[in-house]
């Protein structure tokens, strides 16, 4: 109603009636945004037309649709309010309406305009605004759509999608175009499963490059790269290689190679090898993991060996260990096969020996004794089964095997002074998986021996403290109390000295104590000295 009150309005304008366009055809594209703010927030403008689309413009309906929306672009480019024709502003007419000014080559600022019923046009057609020009094949357009939104999209021209032509009512200067100074070109003759390259265009001036293998004219997805591996679906066609040029403010530019020679069949290669999984125990079953073929064979089977032997009637993903695998190594080879193709050959990974069983701890070993110079330490106290196992030792220093010291108990010694101490059982049996069991008892430290000499001087003592340690050389301080006196030396290489002046005469016990240091453990001791009056 509130669009039919508007007709009366227009009063001289009533003879033309607004025109709405439907959604927009669908072409082979790509949309980049919706709606005004959607598309304000990704970068891509609507030229204003959200805070305006309330008005008509060139007598067509308001709000979203592509007739207004254009006319809006034409008039915001310099045309006239007025509609450039008499007749009906239905989209599908503009191109027959100004058919003076419309051709099948896209330019910045040009209508891409679609007859009705073109690729989903509808019955009323469709009309945009190109944007941009990328290549002849390529355009970038603003739209608004009746019953639908705004919208920027990429059109290619490899479908029914192409808009039927472009009406150049006031075409933005046209871009400079990138020019071709040489064409692509193919490295060598192509070969199923064998890389061939190609080198790119050259341009001028420096452009972006997008390229694409085609096989006998036809994309191949995914080969968007300078080298390509021909597969069994290429063998017998032609390939050629397209470089695209793109640079900002410039048309695009498209070179293409010549064809290449007919693909020839080739061999099988193999990106990955299978590989085996599992438990080699008797009773148990590997697997095999397929590896990977290029091109992909028709048929790919699996043959098991042991200890390099083929097993006969054994193939298959999967393989059962039995009792007469015991102690051998199994492995299993991939046989790749394909019509025009040799069959090739994949080699697994080799798993085991085969075992019976595992080894187990029914007791674990049990690490006993003090780090420390000097004490013993022991890794025993373990039961296992099978019982007929045999339990043989090992014991590290900082990780590092200690020679000979393969029994259940070590004495720490003056090389294990400062260094980590570490046991490590290991329980076998033959045809069996061991088990190996490992404890760690720190860091071994060392004891103090404290030696004090204490002489008798006039109403003083001199003191000399000297703080001994196998395998180390203690370090801190000692406290030196005479009487009620106390004083904290320093420790140099191990020995300390003082006077102790103003004592009174007589027999005194002069006490020395050391805390100690981390490694080398506290201690205390002490001497009479007899103070002369």
């Amino acid at each position: 109603m509130a669009r039919l009150l508007a007709l009366v309005l227009l009063g001289s304008l009533a003879v033309v009636l607004p025109v709405a366009s439907p959604s927009p055809a669908q072409a082979s594209s790509k949309y980049h945004c919706t709606g005004y703010t959607g598309c304000a927030n990704a970068g891509y403008s609507d030229a204003g037309y959200g805070r305006v689309n309330d008005k008509m413009y060139w007598r067509m309906y308001s709000g979203h649709n592509c007739t207004n929306y254009v006319a809006y672009r034409m008039i915001r480019a310099g045309m006239s309010t007025e509609r450039p024709w008499s007749g009906t502003g239905m989209a599908y007419n503009w191109g027959f309406a100004r058919r003076d000014i419309t051709d099948t080559k896209p330019t910045v600022g040009s209508v891409a305009w679609w007859n009705r019923g073109v690729s989903g046009a509808g019955s009323s057609g469709h009309v945009a605004y190109v944007e941009k020009v990328v290549s002849p094949t390529e355009i970038v357009i603003s739209e608004d759509s009746w019953n639908g939104d705004f919208h920027w999209r990429t059109i290619y021209k490899d479908g029914s999608g192409w808009p039927t032509g472009f009406i150049h009512f006031v075409d933005e200067a046209p871009a400079p175009a990138v020019a071709v100074r040489t064409a692509p070109a193919i490295s060598a003759a192509p070969q199923v499963g064998v890389p061939v390259s190609a080198t790119w265009a050259a341009f001028t001036p420096k452009v972006t490059h997008t390229v694409q293998w085609l096989r006998n004219g036809t994309a191949i997805p995914g080969a968007t790269t300078s080298t390509y591996t021909p597969t069994r679906e290429d063998a017998g066609a032609v390939l050629t290689f397209r470089d695209t040029g793109s640079r900002e403010g410039y048309t695009a530019a498209v070179a293409t190679s010549a064809p290449s020679a007919p693909v020839a069949g080739g061999a099988f290669l193999r990106r990955t090898s299978p590989t085996v999984t599992g438990d080699p125990t008797v009773g148990g079953t590997l697997s095999v993991v397929p590896g990977a073929w290029s091109p992909t064979p028709a048929s790919v089977s699996v043959r098991w060996s042991a200890d390099g032997v083929y097993l006969s009637g054994r193939n298959g993903q999967t393989l059962e260990l039995t009792r007469g695998l015991v102690g051998k190594t199994i492995s299993a080879v991939e046989v790749a096969r394909g019509p025009g193709m040799p069959k090739a050959f994949g080699y697994s990974n080799r798993v085991g020996p085969v075992v019976s069983g595992n080894v187990a701890l029914a007791q674990p070993f049990a690490a006993a004794g003090t780090p420390r110079h000097g004490s013993t330490l022991s890794f025993a106290g373990a039961s296992w089964t099978p019982s007929d196992a045999v339990a043989t030792y090992q014991w590290l220093r900082d990780g590092v095997v200690v020679p000979g010291a393969v029994a259940p108990t070590y004495l720490l010694g003056t090389a294990d002074v400062g260094r980590t101490i570490q046991a490590r059982a290991t329980v076998a049996k033959p045809n069996f998986r061991p088990v190996v069991q490992a404890a760690t008892f720190g860091r071994v430290t060392t004891a103090a021996a404290i030696t004090v000499r204490a002489g008798g001087r006039k109403r003083a003592v001199k003191v000399t403290v000297r703080v001994r340690a196998a395998g180390a050389v203690p370090t801190g301080s000692v406290v030196v109390k005479v009487r009620k006196r106390s004083t904290t030396l320093p420790l140099r290489d191990g020995v300390a000295t003082i006077r102790v002046d103003r004592l009174p005469a007589g027999r005194r016990w002069v006490k020395v104590s050391y805390s100690g240091d981390g490694l080398v453990t506290g201690s205390a001791a002490g001497a009479w000295a007899t103070v002369k009056p």
